[in-house]
This record gives structure tokens, sequence and C-alpha cells, in this order.
């Protein structure tokens, strides 16, 4: 779609100065007293003007960035692309503004759906209100098409599901959970729980430390019982196991001893 807009507004560019630049060089002069530079210098130079202004319109609004800011819809391109996780390693200014919203260039470490791994640059117009939250180390959903790596857009579908299948399918491939947990916290039931304990085993994966936390877990009935979880988590997210913190741990009722944490990725 933004392909064919580019082309239709070059087209009609090319037309608008062709038709200005014939008129010209085969203008006849209505009488000997008539300046020549009326040949140049009458209505048709309207038509490259109005031109070229188009040109520039379409070409911004259709930028990188710029249309899905203004649709709340990815691009067609991207709209059934696969979705991948993009880790962020750097952002900038572009220098372009939409509504005094500044758009950013955003650099990521994407993994795809089948554990592919690869770097990718993606621009988006990022409210004000919303760029402290984008950090190095944030993880965000993206779409990327595999013929062009290189290129990604935030995932605008709003299907967190499918963005939650893709984190816990990488978690799996990684070894930071198994299938059992997977299921547990999406059919377990949700209870408050105390963190009453922590160690570090000092295992780490991936840039993921290894935690061993001792839980004290409230029922629905308001009852208790003693547990423990092990997880691994980023060296961002360690501060929300401390002792003493309050966090969400999901459990089967048949089984107490088996408790998933639930941590925000970003946390």
């Amino acid at each position: 779609m933004i392909r064919t807009l580019r082309a239709a507004a070059l087209a009609g560019a090319a037309l608008a100065i062709g038709c200005y630049l014939w008129h010209g060089l085969t203008y006849e002069p209505s009488s000997v007293y008539e300046p020549a530079e009326l040949a140049w210098l009458n209505g048709f130079l309207a038509l490259p003007i109005i031109a070229s202004s188009l040109v520039v319109t379409v070409f911004a609004f259709t930028g990188t960035g710029i249309g899905t800011a203004l649709t709340g819809r990815n691009t067609g391109e991207f709209r059934d692309a696969p979705l991948g996780l993009g880790t962020v390693r750097s952002f900038a200014h572009t220098g372009v503004t939409l509504n005094d919203q500044p758009q950013i260039r955003i650099q990521f470490s994407v993994e795809g759906a089948q554990g592919e791994r690869f770097d990718a640059t993606a621009k988006s117009v990022v409210p004000l209100t919303e760029l402290a939250l984008l950090a190095p180390g944030v993880v965000l959903p993206v779409r990327y098409r595999p013929d062009r790596p290189g290129i990604v857009e935030l995932d605008l579908s709003g299907n967190s599901a499918a963005a939650q299948q893709v984190m816990n399918e990488s978690l799996i491939r990684k070894g930071f959970t198994t299938k059992e947990k997977v299921d547990i916290a999406a059919r377990g039931i949700a209870a408050q729980a105390v963190v009453q304990s922590l160690t570090v085993p000092g295992e780490i994966r991936d840039g993921y430390s290894k935690v061993a936390v001792g839980l004290v877990v409230t029922r629905p009935d308001g009852s208790t019982f003693s547990t423990s979880s092990e997880k691994f988590l980023p060296p961002t997210a360690i501060g929300n196991v401390q002792v003493g913190r309050i966090v969400t741990a999901h459990y089967l009722p048949g089984n107490e001893k088996e408790v998933v944490l639930s941590i925000p990725v970003n946390a």
C-alpha cells in the first residue's frame, strides 16, 4: 500500500511537471507585445508546485513509524508478519515529531519465533509520557519479515496472548521454564505470596541469574502454606523478589509444592 501511494504520487508529479514543460515549450504568444516570460509564469506553474507538495506530504505520512502512529495499526507488510521479541539496545530521536510527539529510532536485538537472532531497527512515534519507559534492556513484542530482518515494527495488534505465547516459547527454549510451569501459570490459582527467603545459587544462563525463593502463599480462603520456587531472572528484576516483597504466584490445588511466580518481563 505504501509503495503504491508513493508510486502514484511520483507518477502524478511527473505528469504535472511534464504538462508544465509541454505548455511552456509549445506556448504561442497572442501578441507581439506579450512578455516572453508568460510562457512559464502562468497558471500552469501551479502544477509542479502542487505536485511537489503532494510528493513531500505522501512520503512524510507514509514514512516508517508515521503511518502506524496515525492509524494505530501496523503497516500492511508487517500486519500479519511473525511476532518476535525485541530487546532494546539503544534509541535516539530522529528529529521528526508528530503532534509534538517525537519519532524514535530504536536499535533492537531480536529473537524470532523459531529462536533465530538478528539485529534490527524500528522507527516509532513515542508519546512523551511513555518515553521514560524506553530503556536499554526493555523487551518489546515486534513484527518482523524473515526476508528483510533488519527492519521491524513494534507490534500494535494488542494481542497480549500471542505476545505471551512467544515469550513462553522463548523461555522454554532457553531452559528458564518448562511447559508444565507454563501450564500452571495459565490454569493455576492466582494468589499473593510473601517472599520469606532468597538465595542465589550462582547459575547464570543467557544473562539471567537463578534464584531460589522461599514463599508463604495465601490461599483464597485466607489460610497459608509455605513452599519454594526457583526462577531465572534478569538482573533488573532481582529487586522484585527481595525478602518481604509481595509477589503473585500461581499453583494448582492438588499440588501446592509447585508454585510459579509471575514477574513482569520489564520489571
